[in-house]
């Protein structure tokens, strides 16, 4: 083994080796869960061992930091080691950690049937591109990002198929140690992600006509070249929900609901 680094070190390493493999998105991920975690509690060290590992752990939950953020974590820190063995910095070690039961889950929430139907009502009575989205969200379980990201040739009234192909999200970039946010279009982040999803016969009714006369290349939410970005679309759907006296539901919730 060649002499031995501090574990940033080999973080620097890994991080110049994945950037030229994976999304900007999820390199920009990566780079957070560095800042804001790994570097601070094993940068300096030049061994990280189990018990290192099952301490940060402990201290993770009790900051308030789910059991999944903190495995995200520890994926991301389990990539990094191995990247440093397949280099000869480091000796592998095998890690075995230990979490607290969890709580039961808590159900998961949907919009009852009465309320669905006073969304869908809306929607074809005042109809707005913006509401339109909601009406697909809620019709056919698409995600807040996959619906700004959504354009006119993705919707095929032929087939009555909506071919979910691409999403939009704010990601935080950070570089040389400054942060900004970047509005990027990319495919979904897994392959499962990318799928064709059957309309329903209202849904198809309803696109059917706005289709003949609309740009295919236009986004739907705007029906124009420009898109508009999840947390401005979210802020709408809170306004409108609001608006229809519908107890508050985090948007994904529409997802959900379609599963119902």
């Amino acid at each position: 083994m060649t002499e031995q680094k501090r574990i940033m070190e080999i973080i620097e390493l890994w991080k110049a080796d994945k950037k030229q493999y994976v999304k900007k998105s999820s390199y920009s991920a990566y780079m957070l869960l560095i800042e804001n975690h790994l570097s601070p509690a094993f940068g300096n060290m030049y061994n990280v061992e189990e018990s290192d590992v099952q301490e940060f752990v402990f201290r993770k939950l009790e900051e308030g930091l789910s059991q999944k953020t903190i495995k995200d974590i520890l994926i991301v820190l389990k990539m990094i080691l191995k990247f440093g063995v397949k280099i000869k910095l480091i000796e592998y070690q095998q890690f075995s950690i230990q979490f607290p039961t969890e709580r039961e889950k808590h159900e998961i929430e949907v919009l009852s049937k009465i309320n669905q139907k006073k969304i869908m009502n809306y929607v074809q009575e005042h109809f707005t591109f913006k509401n339109l989205g909601i009406y697909i969200c809620l019709s056919a379980g698409i995600r807040i990002g996959e619906i700004c990201a959504l354009t006119w040739e993705d919707i095929d009234t032929d087939t009555g198929i909506i071919y979910i192909r691409k999403t939009i999200q704010r990601i935080y970039v950070v570089e040389d140690g400054n942060r900004h946010t970047e509005l990027i279009l990319d495919t979904p982040k897994t392959k499962n992600s990318i799928r064709d999803i059957p309309m329903s016969r209202d849904l198809l009714k309803m696109l059917k006509p706005i289709k003949k006369i609309v740009n295919s290349s236009f986004f739907v939410l705007t029906n124009d070249a420009k898109s508009t970005e999840p947390r401005t679309y979210r802020n709408y759907y809170k306004k409108l929900m609001n608006e229809l006296k519908i107890p508050e539901l985090k948007f994904h919730g529409l997802r959900h609901s379609f599963a119902t």
